[in-house]
C-alpha cells in the first residue's frame, strides 16, 4: 500500500512570512524530502489543509484507511513525522496503536477521517 504524506507548503505558522521568505510549510516540506521517504510513503506537497490556526501541517492518507491531521509541526519534526508515515503505512486500517505513534502524533492531532470505502467487518448493523 502507498501513504501519501501531504504537507501544507503554504503554512506560516501563525506568522507573517515577508515577501520572498520561504513559508514555514514548505521549509518543513524540504526538511521532510531532504530526510527521505520511508518505504511505501510519498511525501506530497499542497497549497493548503486549512488548518492555519495549527500550522504547520501534515495530513496521513491511503486508500480505505482512516486519515490524520497533524499541526503544530516543525521542521525539527521531520524525523519523527516520518516514523509516524513509516509506522501508519505499515497498519492495515491507518490506525496505529496509541504508544507506537511518536509523541507528536499523539499530541497534535486536529483531524482523525474515516475511510472514504468501508473497512469490512464480521458483522454489519442493520
Amino acid at each position: 500500500m502507498t501513504v501519501t504524506l501531504h504537507v501544507c507548503t503554504t503554512c506560516r505558522a501563525g506568522e507573517p512570512v515577508p515577501e520572498g521568505d520561504i513559508p514555514p510549510g514548505a521549509r518543513l516540506q524540504a526538511a521532510l524530502t531532504a530526510t527521505g521517504a520511508p518505504e511505501g510513503v510519498r511525501i506530497v506537497g499542497v497549497e493548503c489543509l486549512s488548518a492555519c490556526n495549527a500550522g504547520c501541517a501534515v495530513a496521513l492518507s491511503a486508500p480505505g484507511c482512516w486519515s490524520y491531521v497533524y499541526g503544530r509541526m516543525t521542521t525539527d519534526d521531520a524525523p519523527e513525522i516520518l516514523a509516524g508515515a513509516a509506522a501508519y503505512a505499515q497498519s492495515a486500517d491507518g490506525i496505529v496503536p496509541w504508544r507506537e505513534r511518536p509523541v507528536i502524533f499523539r499530541k497534535q492531532s486536529l483531524a482523525r477521517i474515516p475511510p472514504l470505502t468501508p473497512i469490512p467487518t464480521e458483522t454489519q448493523d442493520v
